[in-house]
């Protein structure tokens, strides 16, 4: 299990401004591999993230434990589930002996695309192919669909990312605004906001039902939204700046 010092520190580090897209990118990085830390005991960073995940064992792993997590959804909420996209085939997949680069490698991670495309229905502009792992190249889109994965998992109650949880926060704050007519860029959720300086248009994803989730654990210390809506307009509105 990952140290919650550890956590805290990149929760503190990822709502720093940043100056270019690269430097953004990092940052999410340093999130997710926080994220696959905390919930699957590993030992990766920013600087080993594709390579602590290229077996494609975690992947699938988490794949299946979204499906899980749906059908829990399902059965406690029926109602809620109905307007939701819910995964429910497994991915099946080698987790011993499992080489990178190795056919199995790239079968594992074959499989959990398929599983991305064929139950989450992830949008081709997000999704990242089998050679890009094993190549160390896209590296953007092999995040922005880890993240979009995670953010699936958060509907369903799983435990998100600091940044997919900055977003539910932004989201929130956005609906309880009054009279309020077109939202403000810089409150864009976070994530998707990197995608948009990219020059791509994506429809955001309905509003999570936050009243039917479970309360999922939080990777940063925030006293109140105003702080958090205030530290993630910097963020984006040096991304859109760079």
């Amino acid at each position: 299990m990952a140290d919650q010092s550890n956590i805290q520190s990149a929760a503190s580090k990822s709502i720093r401004p940043f100056k270019s897209s690269e430097e953004y990118l990092y940052a999410m990085k340093e999130d997710l591999a926080e994220w696959f830390n905390t919930l699957y005991e590993l030992d990766i960073t920013a600087d080993t993230f594709m390579e602590g995940l290229e077996t494609g064992c975690a992947l699938c792993r988490h794949a299946n434990n979204v499906n899980r997590a749906a059908l829990d959804f399902q059965l406690e909420c029926p109602e809620a589930a109905q307007s939701l996209r819910m995964p429910t085939k497994d991915v099946v997949f080698q987790s011993r002996n499992v080489v990178p680069g190795s056919f199995l490698a790239r079968d594992n991670v074959s499989n959990f695309i398929g599983w991305c495309r064929q139950e989450l229905w992830i949008k081709d502009v997000l999704m990242f192919e089998t050679n890009d792992i094993v190549e160390k190249c896209n590296e953007k889109n092999f995040v922005l669909c880890l993240l979009e994965v995670a953010r699936r998992g958060a509907k369903f109650g799983m435990l998100a990312p600091m940044l997919i949880q900055l977003e539910e926060e932004i989201e929130e704050e956005i609906r309880d605004q009054e009279n309020l007519g077109e939202p403000n860029p810089s409150l864009l959720p976070i994530s998707r906001a990197f995608v948009r300086k990219e020059s791509v248009v994506d429809k955001p994803e309905p509003a999570p039902y936050a009243h039917w989730q479970q309360k999922q654990r939080v990777l940063c210390d925030m006293r109140n939204l105003d702080e958090l809506v205030d530290a993630a307009s910097l963020i984006c509105v040096c991304v859109f700046a760079s």
